[in-house]
């Protein structure tokens, strides 16, 4: 009934409204119309009004320039004006001037002179007073008509009067711009008025508005209050009929809020006791954290989880009070999340886990970052992340203190890349943010630096392993950007599956994508909830709006928990798709490394990731296709091998292609766990146990030796029974010519590959290259053994702008006629000037620098010949490629070549130029048959015809070239070839050919003796620095070029006699026809020669490998100990068993008689000293860095490595005697030494027999067998010589020194071997390469009665490195020719 009532009494009052409302109508139209008028009359105001302050503000600045000339006087200089007696002209007329302006009621005065200026200017503050308060804007007509002359004339200005008065300057210029002022303010005088009489109009308009406007909102008040009752009416009946429908709707929504709530109740009661639980555990997983940034930046993965889980958890739980930590705390989950890991990854952040923290860490560390950085991951992933606002800089580059200075105060990110491992001093404030001046200043050299603190510094370095000092590592966060085997793996998967399954990886990606976004859009709509909730008061059953974000929030969490459990599904399906790539991707990142270590086998050998990337690439899409997925992982593993084997092998030595395919057969072997890591490692190091004597006359007793450390190994218990039991099998097995193509006797040719490499090694060590061979291609393949180069062409398709072409030069071979014959095909020669060839020198760099940027602007090709000539522009080098590598043309080509440094200290050529570089070696032929037909082919048919006696001409040149062919390729066969290495070229021949042709023209007999001394002293013996090399060069010359070979009676080699008169093509086939094949006899050296030769190539190669093995390839896989464990045993053994020192004072006081022998021994004392007095303090010292208690510098590193590797370090070695030894026998062998030197010192006698290799210096010795008989037969000691005389005993045999002299032994014959009987040098027996020889009997005789007839003038060497070891030559007898033992390299050695 109520509602109806007031239904009635609201139509009523809508009547009444209606009429009011047209009454307001009309009265809203008027007025309308009046406010229409008003805004016109109002523009014209506003635009009147505008125009008089456009005209004033015209005359402000002449106005403000007469005040700041008035500023100008003051009481003084006006003072000083005055003082003027007769001024100049232009100053009197600024005065006159300024009478005339003043004039009062324009009553301008005649007298305008100097002296009535003056009585005007009387009073100084009055005049100056009358300046400033000047009417400007009510100036007579007369006055202005007065000024006008002055103001014409061209000396009436500031600057001009200046020069005669500073004060008339100021007046002046007031002057000037008061009229100025004064003719604009005229102008807007007119203005003003139409202005006031517009504004007035206005007024008016404005008033009648008002009236109008009064009666409208009285009519309006009247309407408000009629809406208003009508409005209340209409409320009134509303309010009724929404609290019926609201009682109705608070019900369903109490219903559906308790409903909501509940099931959330659950939810939050889980979130509040997990957050309770992270509360107890926040310090510790806090204290984790900043651990994990702190300090673990510089460790591998590997570390990194023993550190945190296997250290660090622990301990902080076996506290006395333990601090409690989140069990499976992930420190990225709490620093980072998966949003800023896919942006890093986009900015070229690779996608492996190592390399996700390093970015947190650099992200989130306190101080500056100092990344290490080898292979350049890091500093790309920076460069992308900061683009054009990051500062990059290196120490020592021009101006690189002003760019961080400049940083530092404008609060920049500044990079200071490839540090080295010293860093300049003048950062060191910087560095240690030493702040001053209440932290706003940093001082960088002497000058003091503004330090915004949103200044940030980064440090890189491209050092693989670099040791600073540990003020550093205080000052900076390390942060490890080496990329590891497990890193590379997994970003070389991701490659392979976005090549090989892009839906796989997109997939993925969308996955991360929508995960996040789930969490986001929770955690919004959570907040959103649980804010309304807290701030709702009272009774909130009428917030709808929350009920409903409740409900969205409920239905949302149950779609994205159902979301995420298919994600996962996904994810765990994805992952196992992903994985049936892993065998590829772990293959390729195992070639990388093996890759990236052949550095340490010559520094030539530099490749970058970004380089073996590519190679991936085009690897994986030049796979074959497959049938299976398994398959098409088998042929991509291949493509990959064969590929990355193939880019790396043509820039590889010879000597070293075999070194490289083994250790990547043993690497893939291990990774496949198909050979065992005890059977490598006995392969590599092959262990001898010494003190053995050989049961079998076909095995020496070393060899014997090799085969009971074997046979202490599982898998070969009773090979030393098997061998004795079956010699007659073994023998015929061992002595066989290629045992490593014959089966093993009995079950042991049933043993695994690996496994029967370790028997031959013992056995036959000089057959291993061979053996290695065999065994390559029983694993991998016959294509990675056939030894075919690839073609240049091949090759260079493959190079570009950024990828130069590298040749690494050897001698003899010119590998750029391939760059010119393939620049002929493609229409690039120096004719069209397109390709720029510089032979790089003194002043050519410049020439250089400009061949590069023409080409690189136009297209074309550069060769940069022997850059190794120019070290010092080489980084200018580096810097040109690089600055080439990105916009240049695309046809532009750079082709460098350089010969490789001798040692590595010497190694010139920059990391970057190589990294991104293809590699490629060429070296000359190998072998007499190639290197003779090489010789020949410096000739032609026109060389042979163009000497007048042809037969001598002929005979002698084809001698010449089997010489220089035997000179060149005796090389091969070490020291017991040539004495030291020399670079014999094509010039020596061909010039020593025109010598020739010169002489037999001059001469009518040959004159054999001088063209012997031209081309053994000058031609080829200029290269020679050493005198027995000397002998062997003349000994050659003397056999292959005299008077016999023009009667047909000379054999150049056994079975290869020299060729009669023949043509050009004829000496050819007659060298493919009539030489024998290649052996030592070739050059008059014993076969024993090459056996010696190849047992030291196998022992490099498998040493080469051994050094090559990862650092942490034996750790904790249960192979036995670890390299540390292995080290600090070998250590403390060393350390138990090296002697005291010599008591030098003690043993000086017990000698009676100081004789040359006592001097020998003191000094062989204290040599020893010195040497003991290192091993014990170095290895003091290491085992103090192991245990932790000093910091591990390099020194002691590389002692480290040294005693795991059984190698001398090199600090020992520097101080002891040359030695081609392992550790082990070197320490055995040094223990000897001492026992030695102990047994002489105890009283000072001559032993019996002297062990000569016991001494630091032997030479001091056999000198004091001179000195002590040139004392006894007052004798001079420069007329002595040694006669040596070979004994037919044995050392057991002597009881007693000889009366003079002494007796010997402890020496060695190479080459030959002794024959006791007979007395002589004698033709050694095969396989046994270095015979022992009796004891020599050493006398000092005049040098005039030394017997010189039917004598080998024999050097003496310590080792058989010989050369720079020599220690004496003795005269050994002989029934041969001599010259027969020096072509043979017959020596003697002190040891073997």
């Amino acid at each position: 009934m109520e509602l109806k009532q007031k239904n009635e009494d609201a139509d009523k009052l809508i009547q009444v409204v209606g009429v009011e409302t047209e009454k307001v109508s009309r009265e809203k139209a008027t007025a309308d119309e009046e406010e229409d008028k008003v805004a016109v009359i109002m523009l014209e105001v506003t635009q009147k009004q505008r125009a008089c302050e456009e005209d004033l503000a015209r005359a402000e600045p002449a106005l403000t320039a007469a005040q700041a000339a008035l500023n100008t006087l003051n009481k003084t200089n006006l003072t000083e004006l005055k003082s003027f007696g007769s001024p100049p002209l232009a100053v009197s007329k600024v005065s006159a001037a300024v009478m005339a302006l003043m004039a009062p009621g324009g009553k301008v005065p005649k007298d305008r002179s100097w002296k009535a200026a003056k009585v005007a200017m009387a009073k100084v503050d009055g005049f100056l007073d009358s300046l400033i308060n000047f009417d400007k804007e009510n100036i007579h007509e007369n006055c202005l008509k007065a000024i006008r002359p002055y103001l014409q004339d061209p000396e009436f200005n500031p600057e001009f009067v200046a020069t005669k008065s500073y004060a008339a300057a100021g007046l002046c210029s007031w002057v000037i711009n008061i009229v100025r002022f004064y003719e604009v303010f005229c102008d807007v005088e007119p203005k003003r008025q139409a202005l006031s009489k517009a504004t007035s109009d206005l007024a008016a308009a404005q008033e009648k508005l008002a009236a109008v406007k009064a009666k409208v909102t009285h009519l309006n008040e009247n309407l408000a209050k009629l809406t208003a009752k009508f409005e209340k009416a209409t409320a009134d009946k509303l309010k009724c009929q929404q609290e019926a429908e609201a009682t109705a709707g608070t019900i369903a929504l109490a219903n559906r809020l308790v409903g909501g709530l509940a099931s959330e109740n659950v939810r939050w009661a889980e979130a509040v006791q997990n957050f309770k639980q992270q509360e107890r555990k926040l310090c510790g997983d806090i204290l984790l954290i900043a651990a994990f940034i702190s300090y673990l930046g510089f460790f591998t993965k590997k570390y990194r989880q023993n550190l945190m889980d296997g250290t660090w958890r622990p301990y902080l739980s076996q506290l006395k009070v333990p601090i409690p930590v989140t069990p499976a705390l992930d420190p990225l989950r709490m620093l980072t999340d998966d949003a800023d890991v896919a942006a890093w990854q986009n900015e070229g952040l690779p996608a492996d886990r190592v390399s996700v923290e390093n970015a947190t860490i650099l992200t989130n560390c306190e101080r500056w970052p100092l990344m290490v950085d080898p292979q350049l991951q890091g500093i790309k992933w920076i460069k992308n992340t900061y683009g054009e606002a990051l500062r990059v800089t290196q120490i020592g580059q021009k101006g690189y203190l002003q760019i961080i200075e400049h940083a530092l105060e404008a609060g920049n990110v500044v990079l200071i890349e490839n540090l080295e491992e010293s860093i300049d001093p003048v950062l060191g404030p910087l560095l240690g943010r030493e702040v001053i001046k209440k932290g706003r200043f940093i001082k960088i050299g002497d000058k003091e630096c503004e330090y915004n603190p949103t200044f940030r510094l980064i440090l890189h370095t491209k050092l693989a392993n670099p040791h600073y000092q540990p003020e550093l590592q205080a000052q900076a966060t390390l942060i490890n950007f080496s990329v590891t085997r497990d890193g590379l793996e997994d970003q070389l998967l991701a490659a392979v599956v976005s090549m090989e399954r892009p839906d796989l990886e997109q997939l993925k990606s969308d996955l991360t994508k929508q995960q996040n976004g789930f969490k986001i859009t929770l955690k919004t709509l959570e907040d959103t909830l649980l804010s309304r909730l807290s701030s709702a008061s009272g009774n909130f059953l009428g917030e709808t709006a929350l009920v409903e974000n409740l409900e969205i929030t409920k239905q949302t969490a149950a779609e994205v928990e159902e979301k995420v459990q298919e994600a996962k599904l996904t994810e765990v399906k994805i992952n196992e798709a992903r994985e049936h790539y892993r065998p590829a991707a772990a293959r390729a990142s195992l070639l990388y490394f093996i890759m990236n270590d052949l550095s340490k086998i010559h520094p030539m050998y530099q490749f970058s990731l970004k380089a073996f990337s590519v190679i991936f690439q085009k690897a994986v899409e030049k796979a074959p296709p497959a049938e299976s997925l398994q398959e098409r992982v088998t042929h991509l593993t291949d493509s990959i091998t064969l590929s990355v084997y193939q880019y790396t092998t043509r820039g590889l030595f010879e000597c070293d292609k075999l070194t490289y395919l083994a250790q990547l057969t043993f690497q893939i072997l291990l990774m496949n766990q198909e050979v065992s890591a005890a059977e490598l490692d006995f392969l590599l190091r092959s262990p001898v146990q010494t003190g053995v004597t050989s049961p079998v006359e076909f095995l020496s007793h070393q060899a014997w030796g090799g085969i009971k450390a074997l046979s202490s190994m599982e898998e070969f218990y009773h090979l030393d029974r098997d061998i004795e039991g079956s010699a007659k099998s073994w023998k015929k097995f061992v002595e066989s010519e290629c045992p490593e193509k014959e089966k093993f006797p009995q079950e042991w040719k049933n043993k695994t590959a690996v496994q029967r490499l370790c028997m031959m090694r013992t056995m036959r060590p000089d057959r291993m290259t061979y053996a290695m061979r065999h065994f390559v291609e029983e694993t991998l393949g016959s294509k990675y053994v056939v030894g075919r180069a690839l073609d240049f062409a091949t090759s260079f398709e493959e190079s570009g702008p950024a990828t130069p072409m590298f040749f690494i030069l050897s001698p003899g071979v010119d590998p750029l006629k391939d760059v010119e014959n393939q620049g002929k095909k493609l229409g690039y020669t120096c004719n069209n000037r397109n390709f720029h060839n510089v032979s790089l020198g003194q002043g050519q760099e410049v020439i250089a620098e400009a061949a590069l940027d023409l080409a690189a602007k136009k297209g074309h090709w550069v060769i940069l010949q022997n850059i190794h000539l120019v070290a010092k522009w080489l980084s200018t080098l580096e810097k040109k490629l690089e600055e080439h590598s990105q916009n240049s043309h695309p046809e532009f080509r750079v082709f460098m070549s350089a010969e490789p440094a001798p040692s590595p200290e010497g190694h010139i050529i920059p990391q970057g130029i190589l990294e991104s570089a293809i590699k490629i070696t060429s070296e000359p032929p190998t072998g007499m048959h190639a290197n003779l037909h090489k010789a020949l082919d410096n000739f032609t048919q026109d060389t042979l015809d163009m000497c007048s006696r042809e037969t001598e001409f002929k005979s002698i040149l084809f001698a010449l070239c089997y010489f220089h062919a035997v000179v060149a390729e005796r090389r091969k066969f070490g020291p017991q070839g040539w004495n030291r290495s020399y670079p014999f070229t094509t010039g020596d021949l061909t010039i020593s050919v025109n010598v020739l042709y010169n002489f037999l023209e001059a001469n009518a007999k040959v004159p054999y003796d001088d063209l012997r001394y031209l081309f053994g002293e000058i031609m080829y013996g200029g290269h020679i620095t050493d005198d027995w090399d000397r002998r062997l060069c003349k000994t050659y010359l003397e056999e292959f070029i005299k008077p016999e070979m023009l009667e047909g009676e000379l054999s150049l080699a056994p079975g290869f006699p020299l060729p009669s008169n023949m043509d050009y093509n004829g000496y050819h086939q007659y060298v493919d026809a009539e030489l024998p094949p290649e052996s030592p006899y070739l050059y008059g050296l014993h076969p024993n020669a090459e056996i010696g030769f190849l047992t030291q190539t196998s022992e490099k190669l498998f040493r080469t490998v051994l050094e090559l093995q990862p650092r942490d390839s034996q750790a904790g896989d249960g192979a036995g100990p670890t390299r540390e464990e292995k080290v600090r045993a070998l250590l403390e053994e060393i350390l138990e068993r090296v002697t005291d020192e010599f008591n030098l004072p003690e043993l000086m006081a017990r000698v009676e008689e100081r004789t040359p022998y006592t001097a020998v021994a003191f000094q062989e004392c204290e040599r020893m000293n010195v040497l003991t007095r290192e091993v014990q303090r170095s290895l003091r010292e290491l085992d103090l860095g192991l245990k932790g208690e000093l910091t591990m510098t390099s020194d002691m590193e590389n002692i480290q490595s040294a005693l795991y590797l059984d190698t001398v370090p090199e600090p020992w070695a520097r101080r002891a005697y040359p030695s081609t030894a392992g550790l082990a026998v070197w320490f055995a062998d040094l223990q000897l030494r001492i026992k030695e030197l102990e047994a002489w010192v105890g009283d000072f006698a001559m032993p019996s027999t002297v062990w000569l290799t016991g001494f630091f210096n032997p030479q001091s010795f056999l000198t004091a067998i001179m000195q002590s008989m040139a004392r006894k037969n007052e004798w001079p000691l420069d007329q002595m010589a040694l006669q040596c005389d070979v004994t037919k005993k044995n050392r057991e045999e002597f009881r007693s020194p000889p009366r003079e002299g002494a007796y010997v032994y402890g020496l060695f014959m190479e080459g030959a071997r002794w024959d006791a009987q007979a007395g002589i040098i004698a033709e050694a027996k095969l396989k046994d390469l270095t015979p022992p020889m009796p004891v020599v009997f050493i006398r000092a005789v005049p040098a005039d009665k030394q017997d010189c007839r039917s004598v080998y003038p024999c050097p003496v060497y310590k080792t058989c490195q010989r050369g720079p070891t020599y220690v004496w030559t003795f005269n050994l007898k002989t029934k041969e020719k001599p010259s027969k033992w020096v072509l043979a390299g017959v020596a003697l050695l002190l040891q073997i």
